[in-house]
């Protein structure tokens, strides 16, 4: 018999056994009240579909190898874009980039050929974003982890035509932390944003000015946006010829846009804010030497108090700030920045310079916390996360722009929990993004979560299987979407929409 049968059979058997086991894993009167779908009924058709999809699964149990950063190129920092008179102006925009020496790649960027500069903004203020689409096909501006009206979240609703703009104008309410924008039209956002278009959005708030932090910009507060891509024979990011619809992975790696690089430090305390911008790869980011760092804050906001940390791992959406101690180390001393499987991804070279003695405790940073009203509240909405490749679903339900799928109250908590059922090939992780707010992690299976997600979040990584149960509160009205945020899963139909009134 030939390979192809065997690994049919196989397949085929896993279904049936996956179908049953995955099945049991819930109470009966939890499958009901989460109407909770049995899979194990698919029809012949549909299988056969999925086990097309086989490679692209396997892909993300074995991911293709990072390649090593040389250390070649001295990091790009993304410039910072403050207000004026309240505000901004940013522009999607075509543009060639020089990724390789001497060839040019083309790219989309916000202001300029390819990523995006960093939005400053402060807790109080209201300002304009007059954002303009200056691409050749629609577009959306989607501010990740902005707790904005839903008139300008920038969700597929919101699409702005090649030679259009828009204002949004809002008022700036959340406490400091690191967020990013991006685009999010239907069918689109995958590429887009692996071409280029992310950029990141500083809050800063009172408590953020006056805590004894590296705060100074490109020198020792510096932004990492981490993505992950493939490139053709050209030197092009040929999207559609590398597309995966289990998340398209790649095996170059880019930071803040840079290929092989390496970042200039002092030898004191050094502020990383940490972005997984790529579409589908996660990642773990360890020091090569094995030593310690601090991390200060989750996707929006710090922490109560620096923890030490040795590894951290994020997946697509989520932010980390962490906190490098580089005053032990020597200039001779090989340091960089690695992931779980020992690939380079940032070199560090350390210099004699010092920014300013950072002497003040940081023992308080925040007064986060999860309250026993928040942790006795019953479950008000269920979601099951469940498939592979086109067959991904969000209770058993594929993206419509034209239903709502939960509603809720404006400023009421309620607890949403989110189960991902593992599927035939044992299942994937599910970053999980709900537009529009920060949650509170309650519990993960149960049980509380673990010291760095005792913060603000927006996305959440739950592994095949798990249970996650947030408290959710929604502080301006509107239409916001919910999905994974493997941006293929996303574009496939794992999301959903929740209309608050």
């Amino acid at each position: 018999m030939n390979s192809k049968f065997w690994i049919s059979s196989l397949f085929l058997s896993a279904i049936i056994i996956g179908g049953c086991s995955s099945g049991n894993t819930r109470s009966e009167s939890e499958s009901e009240s989460n109407h909770a779908m049995d899979h194990s009924d698919m029809d012949h058709e549909k299988m056969m579909e999925e086990m097309e999809g086989m490679d692209g699964h396997m892909s993300h149990i074995n991911p293709i190898a990072l390649n090593d950063s040389t250390g070649e190129n001295e990091l790009a920092i993304p410039p910072l874009l403050e207000q004026k008179n309240g505000i901004y102006h940013i522009a999607a925009q075509l543009g060639t980039t020089e990724i390789f020496k001497s060839v040019q790649t083309e790219t989309y960027g916000y202001n300029g050929s390819f990523l995006g500069p960093v939005i400053r903004v402060n807790k109080g203020d209201t300002v304009t974003f007059k954002t303009s689409n200056e691409l050749s096909e629609p577009t959306t501006f989607h501010w990740h982890g902005l707790e904005i009206p839903g008139e300008g979240d920038g969700g597929p609703h919101h699409l702005i035509q090649p030679g259009k703009s828009k204002d949004v104008i809002f008022t700036v309410n959340q406490e400091a932390s690191t967020l990013w924008f991006h685009p999010h039209p239907e069918g689109a956002t995958a590429e887009q944003v692996y071409k280029g278009l992310a950029g990141l959005i500083y809050v800063e708030d009172e408590n953020s000015k006056s805590l004894a932090l590296p705060n100074d910009y490109g020198v020792n507060d510096f932004p990492l946006v981490f993505q992950d891509r493939q490139f053709d024979d050209k030197k092009q990011l040929n999207y559609k010829a590398v597309l995966n619809e289990d998340g398209t992975i790649g095996d170059t790696l880019l930071v803040n846009g840079t290929l092989n690089p390496k970042l200039t430090v002092g030898k004191e305390k050094v502020r990383l804010r940490l972005l997984n911008g790529s579409n589908a790869r996660n990642y773990t980011f360890q020091l090569n030497t094995g030593d310690s760092f601090q991390q200060i804050a989750t996707d929006g906001g710090f922490l109560n108090e620096p923890i030490a940390i040795s590894e951290i791992t994020l997946t697509p959406g989520e932010r980390a700030e962490v906190i490098v101690d580089f005053s032990k180390f020597n200039a001779e001393n090989d340091i960089s920045l690695v992931n779980e499987a020992g690939n380079i991804l940032l070199p560090f070279k350390i210099g004699e310079h010092k920014t300013r003695e950072t002497t003040k405790s940081l023992e308080n940073l925040n007064d986060f916390a999860v309250t026993d009203e928040e942790r006795n509240l019953p479950v008000s909405k269920r979601l099951e996360l469940f498939g592979m490749g086109m067959h991904v679903t969000i209770n058993d339900k594929q993206f419509d722009m034209n239903r709502i799928d939960f509603t809720q109250k404006q400023g009421e908590t309620e607890t949403w929990e989110i189960y991902n059922k593992p599927d035939a090939m044992g299942g994937m992780i599910h970053p999980f993004h709900i537009h529009g707010t920060q949650f509170k992690i309650v519990s993960i299976d149960g049980k509380e979560p673990s010291a760095s997600l005792h913060g603000w979040k927006d996305t959440i990584a739950i592994e095949a299987g798990q249970t996650v149960k947030l408290a959710v509160k929604f502080n301006n009205k509107g239409i916001y979407m919910f999905h994974c945020h493997v941006l293929e899963h996303e574009e496939n139909g794992m999301m959903g929409q929740v209309e608050v009134n």
